[in-house]
């Protein structure tokens, strides 16, 4: 099966094109700041939302026929459809000339009767995807385990109060390890869409958070045991499914992996519709886990502002992706993540060059964005402007305070011998010269 055999493999055609099915800026083997294009934006196509979304909303039906199957029918001709689903994601990566993707572990194989009945097809799905990985050399940026669709998930996995359900969710997620470590996965992730509570009244917090952090324990214990390199990654959502999500927000996070003593073993997977779910600006939570080493890697969506719930656009906004890059740009790039486009096209978007014009769009959006943030890493004001804000830090007392080598008493003298003079935050001064260096880059 040819599923995008009528779509070219896309070219990079400049700025100046017209041409939907070409990339303006996505360059790929252009050298920024010393590394391939590619390689800062390493890009990854998920399996989810690009293979198995069909356009049904809670109002209505599918919209979304694809020449692949999106329901998995359990009958003889199941392996088959399920290693024709991977043919056509693979035909895709290598149209767009994408290098990496990402699953859940039920994206690619369905669920079975039995546990060692769902772990037979999963191994031989994903066998196939390794001879796929071989023949294009195109790789895993992560795997994961779906652990909240299953009703059996309705009151959490790890977090659930009963130990049956724990104890399958560990399996599901022993086997999802094992085919990401086969796969030469660069990361695993954890996203805990169940983890959380409709209501405190029947809710054991502390419990459920120990059980979390248990879980994650027994999961870097395995890791080690199967010899597996790849990160291990969380993902923070504040809501949806549940009322409240354990994992907030980024410094949510890393606040429980510092007390649970699993800071050492954990980085974060950050989606920006996420962050700003919860409350925060679209680059926050990929900033705060930037300034304490602990981004991993980034689902690379966008939300709708007036809408209050999750759905995963593609990034179409050049000063949002600046803002991202200029991050990723500050921690020297990836390593083991990249920038998944956890993103589907709209309900209304039924044809399949959609998909890979929604793709196009985004990662150009990216593209113009790592330019944008190279060229201001090297002639741009802000950065020496924000030092000038914090220059009284540099001297002598401040160096002192930042040792951890002054006291109240000092600090009390100084204030009675300086006059306080309040100093303008310049922030207008600061967004227009940001809006100036975006248009440095034709």
């Amino acid at each position: 099966m040819s599923a995008f055999a009528a779509f070219p493999t896309i070219p990079y055609e400049g700025p100046g094109s017209k041409n939907p099915l070409a990339f303006k800026y996505y360059n790929k083997s252009q050298v920024v700041l010393g590394k391939r294009m590619a390689d800062w934006l390493k890009f990854g196509v998920c399996f989810w939302h690009t293979f198995r979304a069909v356009g049904s909303d809670p109002f209505g039906a599918a919209t979304m026929i694809r020449p692949w199957s999106t329901v998995d029918i359990l009958d003889d001709q199941i392996l088959t459809k399920c290693k024709e689903r991977v043919d056509a994601a693979f035909e895709l990566f290598m149209k767009l000339g994408i290098e990496y993707y990402t699953f859940h572990d039920r994206d690619v194989a369905p669920e079975l009767n039995t546990i060692d009945e769902t772990n037979d097809l999963l191994e031989k799905v994903t066998d196939y995807m390794l001879e796929k990985q071989k023949q294009t050399g195109i790789k895993l940026l992560w795997g994961t385990a779906n652990l909240f669709s299953h009703p059996r998930y309705a009151n959490g996995a790890a977090t659930n109060p009963d130990i049956h359900v724990f104890a399958y969710a560990a399996s599901q997620v022993k086997k999802a390890m094992e085919v990401t470590h086969k796969l030469g996965g660069s990361g695993y992730v954890f996203w805990g869409g169940r983890e959380g509570y409709q209501s405190l009244l029947n809710t054991d917090l502390k419990k459920e958070l120990d059980q979390l952090a248990s879980f994650f324990h027994m999961a870097v214990k395995y890791k080690q045991k199967i010899g597996a390199n790849f990160q291990f990654f969380i993902e923070p959502k504040p809501k949806e499914p549940t009322k409240h999500q354990y994992d907030y927000d980024a410094q949510t996070v890393m606040g429980f992996l510092l007390y649970y003593k699993l800071d050492d073993h954990f980085l974060l997977n950050i989606e920006p519709n996420h962050t700003t779910l919860a409350g925060h600006s679209y680059e926050h939570d990929i900033a705060i886990a930037v300034a304490y080493g602990k981004l991993g890697s980034v689902d690379c969506n966008t939300g709708d502002e007036l809408l209050g719930w999750d759905t995963d656009q593609f990034l179409t906004d050049e000063k949002k992706a600046t803002l991202v890059m200029k991050e990723i740009i500050k921690m020297g790039g990836f390593t083991s993540g990249g920038l998944n486009f956890d993103c589907k096209v709209r309900r209304e978007s039924t044809e399949l060059e959609d998909i890979l014009i929604a793709h196009i769009g985004s990662m150009d959006v990216f593209a113009k964005g790592l330019l944008n943030a190279a060229w201001a890493v090297e002639h741009g004001r802000l950065d020496h402007l924000k030092s000038e804000r914090y220059s009284s830090w540099k001297d002598k007392l401040g160096i002192k305070v930042s040792s951890n080598e002054s006291a109240f008493e000092e600090l009390e003298a100084f204030a009675k011998s300086n006059i306080v003079t309040p100093k303008s935050g310049k922030q207008e001064m600061f967004e227009s010269i940001f809006n100036q260096e975006l248009h440095q880059i034709p």
